[in-house]
Order: structure tokens, then sequence, then C-alpha cells
């Protein structure tokens, strides 16, 4: 296997047609990436091509514009070129932007496929022709035995974030297509990793391939343009954390990272019921609800994406000011992949990571080691910065106003307060406390009371102080009954923030917490008793509805 390293150039140097640098020019695009610049001449020689890079390297173009140089236009009814891509949001990017590259070629025909979506649509399409599907392995699988797709005059197959299908459970699926594809076809395959299952593939099912790297893998894999953050958050805090960071960056755009989808679901049902415009997007929910998100989030009616790894893959969507890493990624990789989501395009961005407990500290360090990135602590934001915050940001939509004169039309609101005796500076601070009461924090964070900055005791007294296994007022604690327990997956931190969130009381009249498999006990300050139990007669933890009674020994 021959190995290759490259470094971008124009793209008008490149061997390519006329009518396809007239839409890469119409794109923006001017000089190659260094992927692009080792793989087009390659796949164009008909070579079969390794691209061994990183995501948002611009792999989309390095296939898809030799893809659509290497289409016979007098055969619009063959499928001469097949993509293979592991989600349906990727396979649906990679179509729009190899239509675009194609848009000055005449008779240039391409078709998406993917599960969830209209298979008869499809076939009716496929039955039309097309030179270039794209689509994830299962439906194409599906469109091969139903006989919709044939493919015996193929001459290029390619393998779109080969690593990813193989993580996700294709690797059967995958390896059915290519063997049963025509022999002699081009092989094409694009990967952020290699592990061993890929060497397996390439070794099996491509001629003497061609690696290409896109960058080294020795220098720093992350955007000098990113500046990665990291904030330790207090055992069962990193929500109250996430949302302070939320307040006092507020992003216009921003995409948050979970490891599963139940933790999607969990934060963002959270999210919206603080306020945030956020919506979850994970591999469970059907095509048409993934589809209305994601148009939300492009069209601004939401600015807060929740997302798993998977579901995640494919997005690309501009002006994204801040990725969140509200979990660890379980892969080093995707931290990469996560964080390239901002800063593109030659803008800055900003990312991230929340860390509770020694473990996830010690995972953040060797994720430093390998991205060879840095990544900066900064201290828990505080109340009073986020008032701060808060308070210059109002001070800029004023500045708006006055200089454009967009006020004009409360004249007479004006005139009729002054009329009853009152003074213009009065009116304008009572006005602001109007605006601003529901922005301003008026007690300390829940997670300002904690003593996080002393590290002998950050750990253990955390949970001491949270949970209250050493209260020291125990004697003005009450006990309360929840109906749910360790058979739902109930942890004492799901319990202590349905409180806070339900009550908007402070996490430390909250005590010691016992969980049983069928409820839970709870002690809280006996001041707020009737309130609590007033507020969560009915409350819903973990999605779940319960209630919660006064304690009866059982």
């Amino acid at each position: 296997m021959e190995n290759m390293e490259k470094q971008g150039f124009s793209f008008e140097k490149l061997a390519i047609s006329p009518e396809i640098k007239k839409a890469v020019a119409e794109m923006g695009f001017i000089n190659t990436t260094p992927i692009q610049e080792g793989t087009i001449p390659l796949i164009m020689a008909g070579k079969d091509v390794i691209g061994y890079s990183q995501t948002g390297t611009g792999k989309t173009a390095a296939f898809g514009i030799p893809a659509i140089e290497k289409i016979d236009p007098d055969k619009p009814k063959e499928t001469q070129v097949l993509v293979l891509c592991p989600t349906r949001e990727l396979a649906v990017q990679a179509t729009e932007e190899i239509k675009k590259f194609a848009k000055y070629k005449k008779d240039i025909h391409t078709v998406c496929v993917y599960g969830g979506d209209s298979i008869e649509r499809q076939i009716r399409e496929l039955k039309r022709g097309a030179q270039i599907v794209i689509g994830t392995p299962g439906r194409i699988m599906d469109h091969m035995r139903r006989n919709t797709l044939k493919l015996q005059n193929l001459k290029m197959i390619i393998l779109d974030e080969a690593d990813e299908m193989l993580n996700i459970g294709f690797r059967e699926d995958i390896e059915t297509i290519l063997r049963d594809i025509p022999e002699g076809k081009q092989t094409v395959l694009f990967s952020a990793t290699m592990p061993p299952a890929i060497v397996a593939i390439t070794k099996k099912f491509q001629n003497n391939p061609i690696m290409v790297r896109g960058q080294s893998h020795t220098q720093g894999l992350t955007v000098p343009a990113i500046e990665q953050i990291y904030y330790e958050a207090p055992i069962g805090h990193k929500e109250d954390v996430l949302c302070s960071i939320l307040n006092l960056y507020d992003p216009k755009r921003s995409m948050i990272f979970c490891n599963t989808k139940k933790m999607v679901d969990e934060l963002t049902e959270n999210l919206q019921a603080k306020g945030y415009l956020a919506e979850g997007l994970h591999g469970d929910m059907r095509q048409t609800a993934r589809s209305q998100v994601m148009n939300k989030f492009k069209n601004g009616k939401i600015n807060i994406l929740i997302a798993t790894d998977v579901a995640a893959r494919g997005i690309d969507v501009e002006d994204i000011e801040a990725v969140f890493n509200y979990d660890i990624p379980n892969d080093q990789e995707y931290y990469i992949h996560r964080i390239g989501r901002t800063g593109r395009a030659g803008k800055s961005g900003k990312a991230f990571t929340i860390v509770s407990g020694r473990r996830q500290v010690y995972a953040l360090r060797d994720i430093q080691r390998f991205t060879k990135a840095q990544i900066c602590q900064k201290p828990l934001p505080s109340s009073k910065e986020i008032n701060q915050h808060q308070i210059n940001k109002f001070v800029e939509m004023i500045s708006e106003v006055l200089n454009h004169k967009k006020y004009q039309s409360y004249e007479n609101i004006i005139d009729k307060l002054t009329e009853q005796g009152f003074e213009l500076k009065d009116i304008a601070q009572s006005l602001l406390h109007l605006q601003l009461a529901g922005e301003i924090i008026t007690e300390p964070l829940a997670y300002e009371n904690l003593q996080y900055n002393n590290p002998k005791t950050k750990y253990a007294e955390n949970r001491t102080k949270q949970f209250g296994r050493k209260n020291a007022s125990a004697k003005n604690m009450t006990r309360l009954t929840i109906n749910i327990g360790s058979k739902k997956g109930i942890s004492p931190n799901h319990i202590v923030g349905a409180i806070a969130q339900a009550t908007g009381l402070p996490g430390k009249i909250i005590g010691h917490i016992d969980i049983h498999p069928d409820y839970s006990l709870v002690d809280v300050d006996k001041h707020y008793e009737a309130q609590i139990l007033s507020i969560m007669k009915k409350c819903k933890i973990k999605g779940i509805m319960t209630s919660t009674t006064p304690y009866k020994n059982k």
C-alpha cells in the first residue's frame, strides 16, 4: 500500500472540466484541501484510493468531483457510481453537495436512498434513471434485493465515513454489497481512523490501494480557530454548569453532545422546561421528526441542538458558535468530530467540555494528549459574571434602539407618565427593572455553595453537601416519599435535579436520600415541606410521572 501526504493548491490547477471549476468557484472554493489535492487526480486516473482524513476536510468534494467527471451522460439509465454513507443526514448532505458540483454538467442525475423515507418514491426515481446513487447500506441492499437498483454497469463504489459505518454495525452489509457488485470496479474508501476492520476491508476488496493522508496524524488534530475550554462541575451539577455557560456566553447557535439517546431526551426535556430553545436528535427518532428538528435548527427557530455522535454525522450547519461536550466522548476521535462543527470557514468558535469526577478529568487529559490541543480549564461562572453579561447585552440592545431611533412610537406613553409627575430617570429605571427582573440572578447558583475550589475536599465533600450524609442541621429536616426507585434507573442526582427544577429551591435544602427499588426517601428542610409537597404532588422524573407524599414508616 503506497502512502502519500499532500498540501492543497488552487482548484484551477486540477485537471477537471470547466463546468465543475465554474460550480466550485460559485460555491466559494478557491484552494483545495490536502485530501482533495491528493485524491482527486488518483480517483480520476482510476486508482483505488484510501482517503485518511479527519472530518470537515472536504471529503465530499474529494470523491464527488471525480465521480461526476467519470459519468457517461449518454447512459442516463445506468447507475455508474454508488456512494455508501453511515447516516441519512450524511447521505442527504453528500447528495446536495454533489448536485452543486454537477450544476453546469448536463444530464447528470443523482438519487438519495435511505431508511425511513418512502421506498415507493425512491423506486420511481431509480426507474427514471440515476447515474449516481447515494444511500445508507441497509436501504441500498433493500433496493438490490428488489432489483430496483441495478449495478451491472457500475464503475465506482465509494465508502464515505467507513469507520463510522463499522461502528454502527454495517460491516456485514458493506461486505455483502462489495461482493455483489461487478468485479474490476474502482473502490474508494474514506475514513477518519484506520481500525483493523477497515484495513481488512481494504485488503479484501481493493486493488493495490493508495493511501492519501489529508493531514499528518502526528500533528495537532484540532482547528486552531477553536478555543477549547473545560469546566469541572461538582458531582450532580453538570446541568447547572451547562446552563450557566449558556447564559454567560449566550451563543446564537450551538450543539450539545451526549453519549446516549436517553441522555439526549432527558437533557432536552430539562432545558426546554427552563425556557431554552432546544431540540434533541438521535437514531430512534423517525426520519420526519429528525428532518423537522434539523429544519428548525437551520432556520433559527431553535438555537440549541442536543445530539448523539451518530445522529450528528453529516450535519453541516454554518455559524455554529459553540459546541458542548456534556458527556466525555467514548472514543477520542469523536472529540475531534464534535468540536469540528464550529470554527469553520475561517471563523472562530468555542468548544466546552464539562467534566465531573476524577475519572472524567483523566479521560479529558487523555483526549488532550491524543489531540495535542490546549484545553484550558476555567473557573465556574458566578452569578455576578452572568448578571454582568445580561446587563451588557441589554445595554447593547438599548444602544441599538437609540442609534436607529426605534422608540418614537412610544412617545405617548412617556408623556402620560411625566404628566403624573414621574421623572424620566425613574421611568427608565423602572423599565429596566421590568425587563431584567427575570434575567438577573438574585441568589447564588446551586454549585456556588459547594466547596469545589478546594482540591482536598472537592469530591468527598461535594457528595456530602449534596446528599446530606453528614448534614449538621438534621434536626431541621423532614422526610418525604417519592414513588419511584432504582428499578427505573433513578439516582440521587435525578431527585435533586427534579426538586430543584420544579420548585426553584436551592440544592442545599435537600439532605439524605435513600433509593429503594420502588420508592425513594428524601430528607428536606422542614420549612419548605409544604411548598415541595404542593409542587411535587405530580411531577416528572426522568420522563416518568411521580407523586411525592409525607413519609410513613414502611
